[in-house]
């Protein structure tokens, strides 16, 4: 049996993590299986899937990117036909191909060949003209979808779960693999809250509303609070050096902290009372905020995309316009003001994210859609098989 897992990323954020542990759950799934893994680059998500490939292919892919859609589509656009050939031979050889994105292009578009074969996994939300091109890319490719969210398929206009072709849409949340309990709430009012935002510095995640919120308290409150921002920007230095710029300039050196990316972050979750994840664009998912809940530390999200599918308001954590500092501020107040409206939230969180989002589900519902579209070649390598051992008591 051979499976082809692709993946455009090399780090550890959350889409790297879940592609690692669906090809987790593809091993032991099939463990005699040649699984092949094809990367852009060598990075440290290559440490978390080496026990399970059988091998992995460092090789280009044809990527899209919202902040390289120029250079795509005119420099890079010659690198598109050797793409395709590539893609196109690997799926042939192959007897599935998972795709862990709708940005892969020329996977996409070879699907179009091996439709049977394919699998892609859609852990974004696009917007604009990038939303249509992946909609359009992903019509084209036939290939069977899987969606991380409600809020992710309804952005790609809902794809019937099996449409006139064939092609089957299902809905799969992000497992995620979480500590073996939730950690106690500690926080009681009697010193300061300790808030925690892990991701990418970037226009989505919304570091730069959260300054806002925090720089807008009241002093007496601003000193009740601290913050930690952990993570930095997709190949840019200036992103970074621009948010703790910021930080100086909002008057909150004392209060905030700006940390680099750990592949690791148990360390800033025990840390944590609650994690803000204010988004200012949809989210597909939010694993940060399902991180969260597994460690007992309520997420404080933005009311927008799959976030609001994670977090139950009131129950497990807090929902907040996006993109509105004073709102994010008034909660932030509140919750320092009135721990004791949120003690039960930790136990609530934990027990959402083991009834909806621990790993062993989403693995189960990935290894499932994988062996139902394996099953032709599941015949095909038994009547091989068959055959052989005929060939050898002959």
């Amino acid at each position: 049996m051979r499976i082809a897992c692709i993946h455009q990323g090399y780090e550890l954020y959350g889409s790297d993590r879940s592609f690692a542990e669906s090809v987790a759950a593809l091993r032991a799934a099939f463990p005699a299986a040649d699984i092949e893994v094809v990367l852009p680059r060598e990075g440290p998500i290559v440490s978390i899937l080496a026990p399970h490939a059988s091998r992995i292919v460092f090789e280009p892919l044809w990527v899209l990117r919202r902040q390289a859609m120029l250079k795509l589509a005119t420099v890079e656009m010659a690198r598109l036909p050797a793409a395709l050939w590539r893609a196109w031979r690997r799926m042939r050889a192959a007897d599935i191909t998972y795709v862990n994105t709708s940005i892969v292009v020329d996977y996409a578009l070879a699907a179009r060949l091996s439709p049977r074969k394919a699998l892609l996994h859609i852990h974004e939300i696009p917007e604009g003209i990038l939303r249509k091109v992946l909609a359009g890319l992903m019509r084209f490719s036939r290939a069977d979808l899987i969606f991380n969210s409600r809020a992710t398929r309804a952005t790609f206009g809902d794809p019937p779960l099996l449409d006139a072709r064939g092609r089957r849409a299902h809905v799969v949340y992000n497992g995620v693999a979480g500590p073996a309990g939730a950690l106690p709430m500690s926080y009681d009012g009697s010193r300061p809250l300790k808030v925690l935002l892990l991701g990418r510095v970037n226009r989505i995640k919304g570091q730069e509303v959260l300054l806002e919120a925090v720089a807008s308290l009241p002093a007496e409150l601003r000193d009740r609070i601290e913050v930690r921002l952990v993570g930095g920007a997709f190949e840019s230095v200036e992103r970074e050096r621009a948010l703790a710029e910021l930080v100086g300039s909002r008057g909150l050196t004392g209060h905030v902290e700006v940390l680099p990316f750990v592949a690791d972050p148990s360390e800033h979750y025990r840390w944590a009372d609650i994690v803000a994840v204010p988004s200012r664009r949809p989210e597909s998912l939010g694993r940060v905020a399902i991180e969260a809940m597994a460690w007992g530390r309520p997420p404080l999200v933005s009311s927008i995309g799959g976030l609001v599918e994670v977090v139950a308001d009131g129950e497990t954590g807090w929902h907040s316009p996006p993109g509105d500092a004073a709102a994010l501020a008034a909660k932030l107040e509140k919750i320092i003001l009135q721990p004791r409206d949120w003690q039960g939230f930790a136990a609530a969180g934990r027990a959402r994210f083991e009834a909806i989002f621990a790993e062993p589900i989403a693995a189960a519902a990935i290894v499932s859609i994988v062996a139902d579209k394996l099953k032709p070649a599941t015949a095909r390598h038994g009547r091989a098989a068959i055959a052989r051992q005929a060939e050898t008591r002959s």
